[in-house]
C-alpha cells in the first residue's frame, strides 16, 4: 500500500455542473453512474486537474466554473505513503490560477507535476489517432514531465524561445530586413533545447513500445500486430543544419519551420495508419494499451501507483475486451480507480463476477449521491 496514491476526500464549488458537492472515496475503486450528460466526466477531470494543474477537457480554466458563478474551487486529501496532503486548486476570472499544496501556494506549477499522478482514459482520447501532431507531442510530454523535470524546463523554455524567434520572423518581414545575428541568438537557444526534448521523446518511446503492445496483446488477445514510432526531423539531420537550409523558408514564411515542434508520433495496425485501417473497437482498444502503459511507465518511474481514471470505458469494446480490462483491473495491478458508466446492471455485473467490492455513486440533477448499499462480494 506504500507505493499506492489515492484521493481520499474531494469537494467541490462551482466547478463545471456543480454549485456544490463533496465526496469521500474509496482507496480502491469507485463507480459514478448517470445518465450521459450528468456530468459524471467532471469528476474525473477535477481529480485530473489536481494531479496536473489544468483539465483534462478544456485546458481554458474560465471556461471551467459554473455558469453565472465568478470563480471554482477544487479541494482534495491526496493520501500518499502514508501521509495525507491537502490540494487546492482555485479559479477566479480575471486573476490568475492559485495551486497550494497544505496552505503553501506554489510558484511555478511546474513544481506540482509528478507529484500525485494520475492517467485518464476516456472518449476523447480518440484525438490521439484522429487529431495532429501536436496533440500526440502533448500526450506524450505530459508523460515524461511528469518524472523528468528537466525535461518540463527545457519544453517551457523552447515554447518560449520559439515564440521569440517566430515575433522576431514576422518583425523583420515587416521592415524588410534580415538580422542573421539576432537570430542565431535564438537559434543556440532553441538547439539547446530541442536535443533535451528530443533525446528524452527517443528513449521513452523505445522503452514504451514493448509494454504498449503487451497491453494491446492483452487486451485483443494477440489478434493483431499494433505498432509505435516516433517522427522527428532531428533524426536526418542535426538540429544546426536544419535551421540553416530553413533560413530562407523561416524568412518567407514568417515563422521557424523545423524543429523538435514538428515531431510526431506514429500509430499503427499491421503496419498501416491506424486512423485509416483500425476498426472503431480496434482503435479503442490501441488507445487503452496506450493509456495502461503510460500507467505501468510512470509506476516504473515514480514509484508510486497513479489514480486510474476510467471514463465510459465500455462504450464500443466488446464483451470480451471489456471482461480482460476488468480482469486486470481485479488482479490488483492498479491502486485506486475511478469509473463512470450509465448502466448500474453492467457496473454489478462485471465486479461481481470478478470478486470486487466497490463504491458507488449517482449522479443526478447536478448532485452526486452516494450509494448506501456497499456492494460486498460473498
Amino acid at each position: 500500500m506504500n507505493n499506492h496514491v489515492f484521493v481520499s476526500k474531494l469537494s467541490l464549488v462551482n466547478f463545471k455542473n456543480y454549485k456544490q458537492a463533496d465526496l469521500s472515496l474509496s482507496p480502491d475503486i469507485n463507480c459514478f453512474i448517470g445518465e450521459n450528460g450528468a456530468g459524471k466526466t467532471n469528476v474525473l477531470d477535477a481529480v485530473y486537474y489536481l494531479s496536473m494543474c489544468k483539465s483534462y477537457l478544456n485546458p481554458v480554466d474560465r471556461q471551467n466554473i459554473l455558469f453565472d458563478a465568478s470563480f471554482f474551487v477544487i479541494q482534495s486529501s491526496w493520501n500518499k505513503k502514508n501521509e495525507v496532503d491537502q490540494i487546492y486548486c482555485g479559479v477566479k476570472k480575471g486573476q490568475k490560477k492559485v495551486f497550494k499544496k497544505n496552505k503553501v501556494t506554489y510558484e511555478k506549477l511546474a513544481d506540482h507535476i509528478g507529484q500525485f499522478p494520475t492517467v485518464m482514459i476516456s472518449p476523447y482520447d480518440r484525438n490521439l489517432i484522429l487529431e495532429g501532431s501536436e496533440i500526440r507531442r502533448k500526450w506524450m510530454d505530459g508523460i515524461i514531465s511528469q518524472f523528468d523535470r528537466n525535461f518540463l524546463s527545457q519544453l517551457i523554455k523552447y515554447g518560449k524561445v520559439l515564440n521569440q524567434r517566430n515575433a522576431l520572423l514576422k518583425n523583420m518581414s515587416s521592415y524588410g530586413f534580415f538580422d542573421n545575428e539576432s537570430i542565431s541568438v535564438w537559434d543556440e537557444q532553441l538547439i539547446e533545447c530541442g536535443k533535451v526534448i528530443h533525446e528524452a521523446r527517443k528513449k521513452t518511446i523505445e522503452e514504451f513500445i514493448p509494454i504498449f503492445q503487451k497491453y494491446y496483446n492483452w487486451l485483443s488477445g494477440s489478434k493483431e500486430e499494433v505498432n509505435l514510432s516516433y517522427r522527428s526531423q532531428l533524426f536526418d539531420k542535426s538540429f544546426e543544419e536544419l535551421l540553416e537550409e530553413a533560413q530562407s523558408q523561416d524568412q518567407r514564411r514568417q515563422y521557424t519551420t523545423v524543429g523538435v515542434h514538428k515531431d510526431d508520433f506514429i500509430f499503427t495496425i499491421k503496419d498501416h495508419p491506424i486512423k485509416k485501417f483500425g476498426s472503431q473497437g480496434q482503435q479503442k482498444t490501441y488507445l487503452i494499451a496506450l493509456k495502461l502503459a503510460q500507467y505501468e511507465w510512470l509506476l516504473s518511474r515514480l514509484k508510486l501507483k497513479p489514480v486510474l481514471l476510467l471514463d465510459d470505458i465500455f462504450d464500443k469494446l466488446d464483451n470480451e475486451r471489456v471482461e480482460r480490462l476488468m480482469q486486470m483491473v481485479s488482479d490488483q495491478d492498479f491502486g485506486q480507480v475511478l469509473i463512470t458508466d450509465t448502466d448500474q446492471e453492467r457496473i454489478d455485473e462485471i465486479f461481481s463476477k470478478n470478486g470486487i467490492d466497490y463504491k458507488s455513486f449517482f449522479i443526478k440533477d447536478n448532485i452526486i449521491e452516494e450509494s448506501k448499499n456497499k456492494v460486498t462480494v460473498e
